[in-house]
């Protein structure tokens, strides 16, 4: 596999594309531990083309999230008000002319919200605007889109989702363009209400990036409960060692995991509180390599 780090959870000052940026890019680019960096938007366009450069000269491989612009602007693309629903698009394509500017390889974002009632009417409006991001990125070059799976119930209450729609999902929107996938997250699964078995093996066929994180679910009362990714060992936290062994494990067996074109997998972690982002990097390093020797 190719290790990578999401970027922007790191480094969570950044997450709106302000900051430390290139500061913080520059420490990740600098750790050859990393094969990739998942970056977010970059607003100022000097530090942009500054960001791209050294970009350019890591030898890294670059992913985009999208999640972030979603995220911070409350927009969703499966909004029923047809209004909302357009900016959000505009929003993620202008996010595509921004990846394809920085050499992204692959493009990453999230459902949005949904009524219970209008479900259907939901998923519906996700599988047209999936195809029009994926129309549109590939009408600029090769860039890979995935969508990733968050929690539908607890935190930030996506649309997909449990595996049966996540898989449903990808169906449909394979039909038209071979060039999307499903990102998986390891610190989902439990917020998901899932065994690592039960969220990968039904989609097993168009997982295309996979995230290693943790997350707090047991007690809403909990410090860094919900979708937080918290630092592996944190208290009363899902995953650690074992858990990252199990699922790394289960992505051997599918075949994600090979040597011939090895895949992304990514840490995604986020200091708690005052935690210094360094030390959270390298306890995730640290639960990494003590997993893959397990595998």
């Amino acid at each position: 596999m190719k290790v990578g780090l999401v970027h922007f959870m790191a480094f969570p000052e950044t997450m709106k594309g302000e900051g430390p940026v290139l500061e913080t890019i520059k420490k990740v680019v600098l750790d050859d531990y990393f094969t990739v960096i998942e970056i977010t938007t970059v607003k100022d366009l000097a530090v942009r083309r500054k960001v791209k450069s050294l970009l350019e000269s890591s030898h890294m491989t670059v992913a985009y999230a999208a999640q972030p612009r979603l995220l911070t602007t409350g927009l969703n693309l499966n909004d029923t008000n047809e209004e909302g629903r357009q900016r959000a698009l505009a929003n993620v394509k202008e996010g595509i002319d921004e990846a394809y500017e920085l050499g992204a390889r692959g493009y990453s974002f999230l459902s949005g919200k949904y009524d219970e009632a209008r479900k259907e009417e939901a998923f519906a409006l996700l599988v047209k605007s999936t195809n029009e991001i994926c129309a549109y990125a590939k009408s600029k070059g090769d860039m890979k889109i995935s969508l990733e799976v968050f929690d539908y119930d607890v935190d930030k209450k996506s649309l997909i989702g449990p595996a049966d729609l996540a898989l449903r999902y990808a169906q449909e929107v394979r039909k038209e363009h071979d060039h999307f996938g499903l990102m998986v997250d390891l610190s989902h699964i439990p917020l998901i209400h899932e065994t690592i078995e039960e969220s990968l093996l039904p989609v097993k066929d168009y997982i295309t990036h996979a995230h290693i994180g943790n997350c707090v679910v047991k007690s809403p009362d909990m410090p860094a409960y919900g979708d937080v990714h918290p630092r592996f060992g944190f208290p009363n936290g899902e995953n650690d060692v074992t858990e990252v062994t199990r699922y790394l494990k289960v992505l051997l067996d599918i075949g994600y995991l090979t040597t011939e074109n090895p895949p992304i997998v990514s840490f995604e972690v986020k200091p708690f509180g005052d935690e210094d982002p360094d030390v959270v990097i390298a306890n995730a390093k640290r639960t990494l390599n003590e997993a893959w020797a397990r595998v």
